[in-house]
């Protein structure tokens, strides 16, 4: 385990990762500012970030559903057709009952499963229960070769362990010697290693990340997808945890490239939450949001495109706006006619 205090606490920070922390703090010292500048914007960019959290952070572990389906199911009342629809409701139901949260929850491992019993929304019949069967992280390669990449916490000390982790959190937290958001990063660290269920780990420790930014004030969360940063960021979030998983279970890992990775991916959040609020008119939020991505795309593309990139926003409001925007004259074209139909931002087609 890394989360030990008294080792947290004489730790060296290296020059990029305190670069990276400040940048950071800085960040969270500016959101009240932005938050408040444009709340129509906020709402918008609210009900996208939560369609693509969910989306993408089950789409890293392999579960997808149809893109016609992510709006009704995670925005409406849609009732869930098979089980990865059951499962994308889930995880919606664990990140709303998250940020409706108004005062600190203790960090316990009763909080960890009552998190992953969400996410699993009772798809799977140990959800919210640790591991019966010990398990193995296997790497498959391009050839279909298997190999065993990491061995995590047997299922006999998992309880241990994560009520061992859950104490040094809270022992940590009321250090002010250490830097919250190496405390956070330190932890869902040492979950991912203890992978303390049988399935949805991944999900569980991406739920707890954006559970503890909020409680030490980090808000970007709510407003731009960090599950969707991260799956773009896939494979570096791989090989990062390859590499620092390395002499875990002797206490031994090398755990700055990881807390590198996980405030490159909060630096990233804000400052694509600065960007968009700078860019988008307030009124009307949703319109001025299409409107921005699609004159944001640097290639051909269909209605079908922009409605897998803007979830929240329904097929009429794109239509709607394409066809404004092809009035305006001299910023896109239609090319084609029927399902061949592609549009283009005029001055991007590479011919």
């Amino acid at each position: 385990m890394i989360l030990l205090p008294h080792k947290l606490e004489t730790a060296v920070i290296p020059v990029a990762t305190g670069w990276l922390l400040g940048s950071c703090m800085e960040a969270r010292g500016k959101q009240d500012l932005w938050t408040r500048q444009k709340p129509e914007v906020l709402e918008a960019l609210r009900e996208q970030a939560l369609i693509q959290s969910v989306e993408s952070s089950n789409r890293i572990e392999g579960v997808t559903i149809a893109a016609d389906r992510l709006r009704p199911v995670i925005i409406g009342n849609a009732r869930p057709r098979d089980r990865s629809e059951t499962e994308l409701i889930g995880y919606r139901k664990a990140l709303r009952w998250i940020f409706s949260r108004r005062q600190p929850v203790p960090i316990v491992p009763e909080l960890i499963q009552r998190l992953h019993a969400l996410a699993q929304a009772q798809a799977a019949g140990d959800a919210g229960e640790w591991k019966q069967r010990d398990n193995e992280i296997v790497e498959i390669s391009p050839r279909g070769g298997r190999r065993v990449r990491f061995v995590p916490t047997s299922a006999r000390d998992v309880p241990k362990a994560m009520k061992a982790l859950c104490d040094n959190y809270a022992i940590a937290r009321g250090d002010e010697k250490i830097p919250p958001l190496l405390i956070v990063a330190t932890f869902v660290f040492d979950l991912l290693c203890i992978h303390p269920f049988r399935d949805g780990n991944g999900r569980v420790s991406r739920l707890v990340t954006t559970l503890m930014l909020l409680e030490h004030g980090f808000q970007v969360s709510r407003y731009v997808s960090l599950e969707r940063l991260i799956e773009e960021a896939k494979e570096e979030y791989y090989q990062t945890l390859r590499t620092c998983s390395s002499g875990w279970h002797e206490g031994a890992a090398e755990i700055v490239p990881w807390w590198n990775y996980f405030l490159s991916i909060l630096r990233a959040a804000y400052r694509e939450f600065e960007t968009r609020l700078d860019s988008i008119e307030a009124r009307p939020a949703k319109s001025e949001l299409v409107r921005q991505t699609v004159l944001a795309q640097t290639e051909t593309f269909t209605l079908a495109d922009l409605a897998a990139q803007l979830p929240s926003v329904s097929p009429q409001l794109i239509k709607k706006v394409l066809s404004g925007l092809k009035a305006e004259g001299g910023k896109i074209r239609l090319r084609g006619r029927g399902r061949g139909a592609r549009w283009e931002v005029i001055g991007t087609s590479p011919d």
